[in-house]
């Protein structure tokens, strides 16, 4: 039986703002840079198309996803990946309830997908194919490696998986799990989500000059490629510090505020450029 995910828009939401993000970086670059700095302007296409191929390649898991289950195995689809796991190598089946911590490693997520490597504290290293796992999810404990997935119909998946694997589920809570195994939640801390509020602020802020003072000022053609760096620094910096969260939540808090100092000062560049200049 194929069990589909858990609906979700996360899909058509990452495409939208891929679309933008994006659109607007290559056309950033290119409006910037002259033909006198030709080799700049590769210098920065180039990683960007390689990013939105990589980018693409973790997107088509929202719109391709799904857990089959057969006589003989569970097999994982999430875009291009297919994993097929034999029924005999599964140890244990975990229902999930309530929102883990978790960290990504290497991976994609956003509003209503999460794909890629993701660390749980009391789950372990686990690899995500999941829409909204922040509502709860299973995992599949198996020789081939550890799945944390969302199946809408998760009772029957979990009993259909069962029945076939001779396996008892188990159910971990997470609003019932020891605090100091839990440990401290990104999705908590009101000063890590401070410093990224911030730092979209300050993308918009800067957006918002750009689009409306520089058409027109005089002002040179290098102040967009401020955002389009700015853009970057904001993807690097926020994807390093939910990373570098689990072991150090003030190394992650002082990554966004380097981020923000930065896009702080190309806020006060653009502002001399546009007037001054």
């Amino acid at each position: 039986m194929v069990y589909k995910p858990k609906d979700s828009h996360g899909g058509l939401l990452g495409l939208v703002v891929g679309i933008i993000v994006f659109g607007f970086v290559i056309w950033g670059i290119n409006f910037s840079l002259d033909e006198a700095d030709k080799a700049l302007k590769w210098m920065l296409l180039v990683p960007t198309f390689i990013f939105v191929i990589g980018y693409l390649y973790l997107l088509l898991g929202a719109f391709i996803m799904s857990y089959k289950v057969d006589e003989g195995a569970v097999t994982i689809t999430a875009g291009l990946n297919k994993k097929r796991i034999p029924l005999a190598a599964i140890d244990e089946i975990i229902d999930v309830k309530g929102q883990a911590n978790l960290f990504p490693f290497l991976g994609t997520a956003g509003k209503g997908y999460m794909f890629g490597l993701y660390s749980g504290r009391g789950l372990g290293s686990m690899k995500m194919s999941a829409t909204y796992p922040e509502d709860g999810f299973v995992v599949l404990k198996t020789k081939q490696g550890v799945f944390g997935i969302t199946p809408a119909d998760s009772d029957g998946f979990i009993k259909d998986v069962a029945g076939k694997a001779g396996k008892g589920p188990q159910t971990i809570d997470m609003d019932e799990m020891d605090p100091e195994v839990y440990g401290k939640a990104m999705h908590k801390d009101e000063n890590f989500a401070l410093f990224m509020r911030l730092n979209q602020a300050f993308l918009i802020i800067l957006a918002v000059l750009i689009a409306a003072f520089f058409p027109g000022s005089g002002a040179p053609k290098i102040i967009v490629l401020l955002m389009v760096l700015a853009l970057a620094l904001y993807a690097f910096n926020a994807s390093n510090a939910k990373r570098l969260y689990q072991f150090s939540p003030f190394g992650a808090d002082v990554t966004l505020l380097i981020a923000l100092a930065v896009n702080g000062i190309f806020i006060i560049l653009t502002v001399v450029g546009i007037w001054f200049i």
